[in-house]
């Protein structure tokens, strides 16, 4: 069975539950500047350059895998949010991107081939992909609209280059995560895509869309529902919504998602919303508990948690929605669906 039939299989039976952040774990750790260095023999400071602990301190993010999958997780991804040149280039470790993401992939996929083989549960390894931190729709200069840092072509090259470490390292899907960007997020689908052809095999995606504001929107203005129409041809083995705020202020979203997405829906929000300090207060319980009601409405396939997020988290919405059938997978009906901003259904 190919990567997609094996999730879509045990998806059936059950809820499945994502893990959580790496980041609140590897600070927790207090690694010096030279930890996160490690014999690299980079001149830049590399403090709270996490991606690169991979490489560095990789028994660190085996034990925080290790910890999501005592949590009950079936879905584990790369600690590879920003495992990319571009954003590499500001700690000067752009040459180690290969390197990085091939660790990350080793690392969880030895801890999931490790534990499924202690109980037989099936687990899959997503490779993180994150947004870089360029935009393909809007001009940094507000003196100069039509201005862009980078062309579409070095992004998706940039995004191909994780992608095919990641592949190499052996992930089962490539997660582009956080889309804050529309226009980037087809730039990776378009990378992963040319490997594909280049592979000649399947690289099954999940997409998962971040909102700036309460209204629905991402960064570059799609909706939710603009979004699925935008990226539907790219047939993500899953969509959803990760990051933007707590469950709370996430379900009309989710709900909408739920009901037109004809693929296995995947949500892991944020732990609340941050305080003062930009922490997160939200219990484990209260995250479980809002989720929860989304699975008894039918609404989720995949539940996880974003920023914020904790193994406990983790371990709170796998004993929440345990026994709760999963969503089922709606049949899209037969239309032509385009989008701008908006969607844009044609009628017969």
């Amino acid at each position: 069975m190919t990567a997609r039939e094996r999730l879509l299989a045990e998806a059936a039976k059950r809820i499945l539950i994502k893990d959580g952040p790496y980041g609140t774990a590897i600070q927790r750790a207090k690694l010096s500047a030279e930890d996160y260095a490690g014999d690299t023999g980079l001149s830049h400071d590399q403090k709270g350059n996490n991606d690169l602990v991979n490489l560095t301190q990789p028994a660190l993010i085996r034990q925080v895998c290790d910890s999501y999958i005592d949590a009950g997780a079936h879905v584990l991804a790369t600690n590879t949010f920003n495992a990319n040149r571009i954003s590499q280039a500001d700690y000067g470790a752009e040459a180690l991107v290969r390197e990085i993401n091939v660790s990350a992939a080793r690392v969880i996929r030895e801890a999931v081939d490790a534990a499924t083989a202690r109980d037989g549960v099936a687990r899959f390894v997503a490779g993180a992909v994150g947004p870089t931190n360029k935009t393909l729709s809007l001009s940094p200069d507000v003196e100069d609209p039509g201005f862009r840092e980078v062309t579409f072509d070095e992004v998706k090259e940039v995004y191909r280059e994780q992608a095919a470490a990641l592949i190499e390292g052996g992930v089962d899907f490539i997660l582009v995560e956080t889309v804050f960007d529309t226009l980037n997020c087809k730039a990776a689908i378009m990378a992963v895509k040319e490997l594909e052809r280049e592979l000649g095999r399947e690289l099954p995606l999940m997409l998962s869309l971040t909102l700036t504001d309460l209204s629905g929107r991402n960064l570059s203005g799609h909706t939710v529902e603009a979004f699925w129409y935008t990226v539907r041809h790219a047939r993500p083995a899953t969509i959803g919504l990760n990051c933007s705020f707590g469950a709370e202020q996430l379900r009309p979203h989710v709900q909408l998602l739920s009901g037109i997405a004809d693929t296995l829906l995947m949500v892991y929000p944020n732990a609340g919303l941050p305080n003062e300090l930009g922490e997160y207060d939200e219990a484990p319980e209260e995250t479980a508990a809002l989720v929860k009601s989304w699975a008894e409405s039918g609404r989720a396939n995949i539940l996880g948690g974003c920023c914020g997020s904790t193994p406990e988290h983790i371990a709170a919405i796998a004993q929440a929605v345990e026994g709760v059938a999963p969503r089922r997978i709606p049949k899209a009906p037969e239309g032509t669906r385009l989008a701008g901003l908006e969607p844009f259904t044609m009628a017969a």
